[in-house]
């Protein structure tokens, strides 16, 4: 059948029992999405058609013990996480049957012959770990690896956000080309780069395309984050670094991966610290990550290592620090994780960034106004067919949504929530691919409508609003809006529709806290009833700056985080309250 030198599907891995043995015993706090990944370990070991091998991690460790050597120039010992990752990543196989043509002896007729292919289990990995764990040298250490002890020719690919953080993957491999500790460095890299006769020139040596290995033919290069640049390529190993960050706005993981998986047995590294942007792909990303591990979506290719803590609660408690990097006490003194969490109590600007970095906490309300909670749609689907409402508009004629939001009162101190939003189709067709698929999603659900052009029509977005109205039989009993190019809108309005209950909400943190206040009540008790994607987007996008004395004003942070569906609804709830005699 196929040949089991060397493999067991019974054997519980080395250094993934070490590890469970120091969790089970408490030795070692570990979060709940490290718990579903132990016990996917435990379904791998349990799974007759999944085979365990040691040799690979084993090789791996001894290589880089005895090859590499740390930035500093010190020896380098392997921290227990890295023999976790790597024996995770290296050591799982199963085989595949495949149908092989035989050709005949002698002019006889060929046949199809069965064979069974050993195959690697896990093609990607991905590490979400906090700041110093030392994850860019692990990636470095697994390209290493594979470009010298691997006898093929190996393509390989670095990336991160921008080019100069992606070459700083290869400084340990250029450290240890430097240095030539071990025996198989010191002939790799035995010669003079300057020789013009290729015989005594290094084997193993930095160059303008990257590291290249001359025996094998491989090469690693680093290059920008982008999936016009990484697309198609057919690398054999690949990493993503800091794929969390808020300059990433495409799914260069799936990029790099569409052109590996051309090739057997490819790795994809992703490593990252948790981000501190909301509505990216780095949250898709997440999302399917979680999905995976508590097993609602099967891909056992993939080996997920999600570190963080459980609960914000845990910032204080030193104990619980591990959940969030493991090689804290290794790789970062507990002085310096004590440091910036005095820092986070002391200096609110840098609070967020400590919380996402250190402690894999993300925003969740900490800067953006409302919590995921708070974001997320209702189950129940309702369409308040003929029911008083108030209407707020955000108006916009360039990149921003023209946005409109209805604004229900359902009796029991609660509020049904709908929205309509309109953009150009030059603002569609400039959007980065992750944010038009988000932004597909507005079309399906019909929140979002597009108009051909490079400027809204505000005459084709009345009509198409009043249209709206008009079959949903919203009865607008009182109408807010920011006089900000509202004028013309306002005017047919007042004219063709209802001249009452027309309010003129000002912004600005005066006139925005106290009704963004009400709104955040209403939010976290769950009484603002919405059942559409865009208005959970916009308030993921929304956060509120404070004056001096106190007064919040609603902000986005960045251009393509749209706030204008909560604008809107802040002016629906301002002329509600102004004209609650008209309800």
């Amino acid at each position: 059948m196929f040949n089991h030198e060397g493999l067991s599907n019974t054997a519980i891995p080395k250094y993934y029992g070490q590890f469970r043995e120091r969790v089970m015993n408490g030795e070692i706090p570990v979060n709940q999405w490290v718990d579903l990944q132990m016990k996917r370990i435990d379904d791998n070991i349990r799974n007759p058609g999944i085979y365990y091998d040691p040799r690979p991690v084993e090789g791996y460790i001894a290589y880089c013990e005895e090859e590499l050597t740390l930035n500093n120039g010190d020896d380098v010992h392997m921290p227990d996480t890295f023999k976790l990752w790597a024996e995770d990543l290296l050591c799982w196989y199963y085989f595949e049957q495949r149908s092989s043509y035989v050709p005949g002896e002698h002019g006889s007729p060929g046949h199809y012959a069965q064979r069974w292919v050993k195959k690697r289990l896990i093609n990607k990995q991905i590490l979400m770990v906090g700041r110093s764990a030392a994850k860019t040298w692990y990636v470095s250490s697994i390209h290493m690896y594979f470009l010298n002890v691997d006898g093929t020719t190996t393509d390989q690919i670095v990336t991160a956000p921008t080019i100069q953080q992606a070459e700083l993957t290869l400084l340990p491999a250029k450290a240890a080309i430097k240095r030539a500790k071990g025996p198989m460095f010191k002939f790799l890299t035995h010669g003079s780069p300057t020789s013009t006769s290729q015989a005594y020139r290094p084997k193993l040596m930095s160059t303008k395309k990257g590291i290249e290995n001359s025996i094998t033919g491989s090469v690693i290069r680093a290059l920008p984050m982008s999936i016009d640049k990484l697309q198609g390529l057919g690398c054999k190993v690949g990493s993503v670094d800091e794929w969390l960050s808020g300059d990433v706005n495409e799914d260069v993981i799936g990029a790099l991966e569409q052109g590996a998986m051309k090739i057997d047995d490819y790795v994809i590294l992703a490593t990252s610290s948790e981000g501190t942007v909301r509505n990216g792909i780095g949250d898709t990303i997440k999302i399917e990550c979680k999905k995976i591990l508590k097993g609602e979506y099967i891909n056992p290719h993939v080996s997920i290592w999600y570190y963080c803590l459980d609960d914000i609660k845990e910032v204080a408690k030193p104990e619980m620090w591990l959940k969030a990097n493991p090689n804290l006490g290794v790789t970062v003194s507990y002085e310096s994780y004590q440091l910036d969490v005095e820092k986070a109590e002391h200096s609110p600007s840098n609070r967020n960034d400590i919380l996402a970095k250190r402690f894999g906490i993300p925003l969740e309300g900490l800067t953006y106004f409302f919590t995921y909670e708070e974001t997320k749609v209702h189950n129940v689907k309702r369409d308040y067919w003929g029911m008083p409402c108030a209407m707020g508009a955000d108006l916009s004629k360039g990149d921003d949504f023209c946005a409109f939001t209805f604004l229900f009162p359902l009796g029991d101190g609660s509020f049904g929530v709908k929205t309509r939003s309109y953009i150009t189709s030059k603002t569609l067709n400039a959007l980065p691919t992750a944010l038009r698929i988000k932004y597909e999603q507005f079309l399906n659900e019909g929140t979002l409508i597009v108009f051909e052009g490079a400027i809204l029509d505000m005459d084709n977005v009345f009509d198409d609003l009043d249209s709206h109205i008009t079959q949903r039989e919203y009865d607008v009993q009182a109408f807010g809006y920011d006089p900000y190019n509202a004028n013309e809108f306002v005017k047919r309005w007042t004219t063709e529709i209802n001249p009452f209950g027309v309010t003129k909400v000002i912004q600005g943190s005066k006139t925005e806290s106290v009704p963004l206040g009400e709104l955040k009540k209403l939010a976290q008790d769950r009484l603002l009833i919405f059942d559409e994607e865009l208005m959970s987007f916009a308030m993921n996008n929304s956060i509120v700056i404070e004056d001096t004395n106190g007064n919040r004003k609603l902000q986005k942070k960045r251009a393509d985080q749209k706030i204008d569906n909560v604008a809107a609804l802040m002016d629906a709830f301002v002329a509600y309250k102004r004209n609650k005699e008209m309800f």
